[in-house]
């Protein structure tokens, strides 16, 4: 079923216009990342220990501190959610100095609210050493899932600017991505590298069915001129390419408002990159692949 019919968009020509939004989408996340003297990191890759807990009763956050100061933990980074009497309890520092565990933040609740019922609903510890492993471990994750597509792609396709297109595209995804965590001032951890490489295998799939209608093109209608072929191979592909990220970011947003605080951001990644993703398919990884085939076309002419 096609949502669009007989759509004749020229999507080659908007690559200009596309480039400015690119550009000042990724200025913005460097002037964020600057200014933020880089990415929020979670405990996952810095260290430290976070506790979830819901009260019973109502408390204040600055109440809520001051017990937790009073019994030696001190610097904790409070998240409340609203009216749910629902926080989260961060401890970024050196860990190897101060052993903290649920226990111990029980015994604190304890104490210091006696009466007021509550439940630990989320309890996690990691020392610094580990963070920085998880951290490069992360980092050759995500490079080792972009190599492994600009191969994948390069093969099917047979010729490696359509995989170099792709992982770009992909780059232009995560790091525009990343830079709304960044404004957000939300953390970087496990859960969103995870959300991160979801997203690429989500925006190298849509890239790669458009790539398919390219090439079949290509093959159909060898007499045509080539911008003629990717804005008809796009359009072609138009339909099922917002119909199916139009399902997927329904799915999310029912995710995100209803799926807990515990996979809120990694919603959140989703449905902010696959908007991302979809554009770039259609406006940054095709239209490279053109500009390239076109230069080679005319270089090949002159000789």
């Amino acid at each position: 079923m096609n949502f669009f019919k007989k759509t004749h968009l020229k999507f080659v020509d908007a690559f200009k216009y596309a480039i400015i939004i690119s550009s000042t989408l990724i200025l913005i996340t460097i002037v964020s990342l600057v200014i933020k003297g880089g990415l929020n990191y979670g405990i996952d890759f810095s260290g430290g220990a976070l506790v979830q807990v819901k009260f019973a009763n109502k408390i204040q956050v600055e109440r809520l501190r001051s017990a937790l100061a009073q019994n030696g933990i001190t610097g904790a980074e409070i998240q409340e959610f609203s009216d749910t009497n629902e926080f989260i309890i961060r401890l970024k520092k050196n860990v190897s100095e101060i052993q903290l565990t649920g226990q111990q933040f029980k015994d604190v609740f304890v104490k210091e609210f006696a009466g007021n019922e509550f439940v630990v609903e989320r309890n996690e510890y990691v020392g610094p050493s580990i963070g920085e492993r998880l951290k490069g471990k992360a980092i050759k994750a995500i490079a080792g899932a972009f190599l492994g597509i600009v191969v994948y792609v390069a093969i099917r396709f047979r010729k490696g600017i359509w995989g170099f297109a792709g992982v770009l595209a992909l780059m232009h995804d995560v790091f525009i991505t990343i830079g709304l965590f960044s404004i957000l001032n939300k953390e970087i951890n496990l859960t969103i590298v995870a959300a991160l490489l979801t997203l690429a295998g989500y925006s190298i799939n849509d890239t790669i069915v458009v790539y398919d209608r390219i090439r079949d093109n290509m093959k159909l209608y060898f007499k045509k001129p080539l911008k003629e072929i990717f804005d008809m191979s796009i359009n072609d592909t138009l339909s099922r390419t917002i119909m199916t990220s139009l399902c997927t970011e329904l799915v999310l947003i029912a995710i995100y408002f209803l799926g807990g605080t515990v996979i809120h951001d990694f919603a959140l990644t989703l449905l902010f990159g696959i908007i991302i993703g979809t554009y770039s398919s259609v406006f940054i990884a095709s239209p490279i692949v053109y500009m390239q085939l076109t230069r080679k076309t005319a270089t090949s002419a002159k000789k």
